[in-house]
């Protein structure tokens, strides 16, 4: 069994506390971390707290074994899987200033067997610890971060040894440097150049054209792009939280989608002012329709875009994490069905209500799937005169 360095771990985890929490300026003394992990990440997980510790902040811990949820999943009532300790989360959200999550899982298809309604009924009851995660993200006094512990199970599901899985995730977060935070501030100072000249531009909506897919995607008002700011580790793309209503057309995922336990593959959706009209896939398309029948899951959250010049991910990595920040030969383009994020507003945050962004078009909901395209693509921003742009072509911005 490969075990990464104690060196990487300890590198590793002061990305995640020294620059990944806190948009890029980590951890300050006194605040509170609320660190959740997999079990397998116990090694990660111990850096993570020590780093914590030395920061002179406060660390909450939750272990989370995976096997709990099947046996929940396979003897679980209805009512069972619909509890939700209400005082208890909104204590716990209340408290915390911070919370990373490791992710670990050591055997993909877990709830494979499960029925997928079961798991979606249990996630229908976090739409509220999701309204109140966003609620206190909005008004600046929490900030998260990901990051994945490689593991036998998922590195054999990407078809690499864990020793090779290990090493694209060193390559993909800098561990391999001295000063890995050196070489992410570098990074995103870049990201967020190109950032800064996408939210100059007069831009009424997007036409993406790849393998089966003519899209258009309005960006609606008062939008913003996002990029470089800590949220996940590693992270390349730069997104937005479009206008849901304003999309049209269709789109392929050539990467397959992990979700409940199970793979879904080729992936095409249509819309239709905003709508999933049809959603088909080679595999397991009665799951994909399952997923987006959830409220307001037929609608899209985030439109994603990555540049191959930042992402070191050369790799299928069988994990949304890296899969969504993939570079290789064409960079990646993802849309997630679902919840949109609100620091894609381009205002204050604190002054909005659930009415305002819903007028606005920002998507609510329980979910939030991201389904990713690698393949050759072109995007053309259609400006506000109704003259035309190219802003992206072979995994390269081009502005």
């Amino acid at each position: 069994m490969y075990t990464p360095d104690k060196k990487i771990l300890e590198k590793y985890a002061k990305v995640m506390i020294d620059f990944a929490l806190g948009k890029g300026k980590g951890v300050k003394k006194g605040e509170v971390v609320y660190l959740q992990y997999d079990s397998e990440a116990l090694p990660l997980a111990l850096a993570v707290y020590k780093r914590i510790l030395e920061k002179g902040a406060y660390p909450m811990v939750k272990g989370i074994e995976e096997s709990f949820q099947k046996v929940m999943f396979e003897n679980a009532s209805d009512d069972q899987l619909k509890f939700f300790p209400k005082k208890y989360t909104k204590s716990l959200v209340n408290t915390i200033d911070h919370r990373i999550y490791l992710i670990a899982p050591t055997n993909p298809f877990l709830l494979k067997n499960i029925e997928p309604k079961k798991i979606i009924t249990a996630n229908s009851e976090k739409q509220m610890l999701r309204r109140w995660l966003f609620e206190k993200e909005d008004k600046g006094k929490l900030t998260w971060t990901l990051c994945l512990y490689g593991t036998e199970g998922i590195a054999q599901e990407a078809g690499l040894s864990l020793k090779d899985f290990w090493q694209e995730i060193i390559n993909a977060c800098y561990l391999d440097q001295e000063n890995p935070i050196k070489t992410w501030n570098s990074t995103f100072e870049q990201i967020n150049g190109l950032i800064k000249k996408l939210n100059s531009m007069p831009v009424e909506s997007y036409h993406l054209i790849s393998d089966k897919t003519d899209i258009y995607i309005s960006l609606g008002e008062k939008r913003k792009w996002q990029g470089a700011r800590g949220f996940n580790i590693p992270s390349f793309e730069i997104f937005t939280s479009p206008d849901w209503r304003g999309v049209n057309g269709k789109i392929f995922f050539n990467f397959p989608l992990y979700r409940y336990g199970n793979i879904i593959k080729n992936i095409q959706l249509e819309f239709k002012d905003g709508i999933v009209i049809k959603a088909t896939a080679d595999k397991n398309e009665k799951l994909l329709q399952e997923m987006i029948k959830q409220k307001n899951a037929n609608k899209i959250g985030e439109f994603s875009l990555t540049d191959k010049r930042f992402s070191k991910i050369s790799k299928f990595m069988a994990n949304t994490l890296y899969d969504e920040n993939f570079g290789g030969e064409y960079g990646n383009s993802h849309l997630a069905v679902g919840t949109s994020f609100h620091d894609c507003y381009n205002g204050d945050t604190k002054t909005m209500v659930k009415k305002d962004w819903e007028k606005l078009g920002f998507n609510e909901s329980v979910e939030h799937c991201d389904i990713i395209n690698t393949n050759k693509k072109t995007v053309e921003a259609i400006l506000k005169d109704g003259s035309k742009k190219l802003i992206y072509k072979n995994g390269l911005f081009v502005i």
